[in-house]
């Protein structure tokens, strides 16, 4: 299965970030892409937005944003992956959305993860805006690959995708928004190939490129060998085919999640359910 990342600059006008989605998608399709991973708040982003002008923002699955989505993902048989900011009805605490990866295929809602790792940290508090999920992220089979998806400042929380991996995950997908600032452009790649390398998974990831976001989208094998990276482009796409081979042979090889001792570790975290297919 060949999945393809896309990269762009999310601005304020919710219409010109779905011209380049729509963009993203019909070259994700024409270079034979079964998935379009997108950025974290591909739908809107503006810098230096109060917390109010976010929140109002914020739309549901009616909205513009997430009925393109839909078109776009029937239109062109793909699986999309698109991060947006949720309209949260009855919010106890008024004036927070939810921070959502919308998962898309065959013009369908098949799932959607409320980022539950919120970026209260180098003097960012995205908690005064973003009510944080409480579930798992989900892991889904696509063409019998299984794959799992994080947003952003899940990364740096290694033990979510050691329960992602836990699920079957073959593949772990990050949408991002990784903000700029001292090393965090080397904090992002660092931890993409970590990732890749700790759980012998393919590492897919899209990051918005702004001047407030890093860009460098990217793409790593099992072995956590860089099989793409998208720079600093304003609309870029990179794509890499999924091999269950290559991954199985360096599972093989590397067989650090079987000489777990899973027996030790289940006393203080219990396995969760198996992974849930897309055929």
């Amino acid at each position: 299965m060949q999945i393809s990342v896309g990269q762009f600059p999310a601005v304020e006008d919710k219409s010109a970030n779905l011209v380049a989605v729509r963009t993203l998608a019909e070259r994700a399709a024409a270079a034979g892409s079964r998935v379009l991973l997108l950025p974290e708040m591909a739908m809107y982003h503006r810098v230096a937005a109060t917390a109010a002008e976010g929140v109002a923002a914020a739309e549901d699955h009616s909205g513009p944003f997430a009925t393109e989505i839909l078109r776009l993902s029937r239109e062109y048989g793909l699986f999309i992956a698109a991060g947006m900011s949720k309209r949260l009805p009855g919010e106890p605490n008024p004036g927070r959305a939810l921070n959502v990866l919308l998962l898309v295929d065959g013009g369908e809602i098949v799932a959607e993860y409320e980022k539950i790792h919120l970026y209260d940290a180098f003097a960012v508090k995205e908690s005064d805006s973003i009510t944080p999920g409480d579930a798992l992220p989900p892991v889904l089979e696509i063409d019998g690959v299984r794959v799992g998806f994080a947003i952003c400042y899940d990364l740096r929380f290694p033990e979510l995708f050691r329960l992602l991996v836990d699920q079957g995950a073959e593949v772990l997908a990050i949408s991002a928004a990784w903000a700029r600032g001292i090393v965090k452009e080397d904090h992002w790649l660092t931890l993409l190939r970590a990732r890749a390398i700790e759980n012998t998974a393919y590492v897919f990831a899209s990051d918005e490129v702004s001047v407030k976001s890093v860009g460098r989208s990217a793409i790593f094998d099992p072995l956590g060998l860089q099989l793409g990276d998208a720079g600093e482009q304003d609309l870029a796409l990179v794509t890499a085919m999924v091999s269950l081979e290559r991954l199985s042979a360096v599972r093989a090889m590397l067989p650090s999640l079987a000489n777990r001792r899973v027996a030790v570790e289940a006393r203080v975290h219990p396995l969760p359910p198996a992974a849930r297919s897309l055929r």
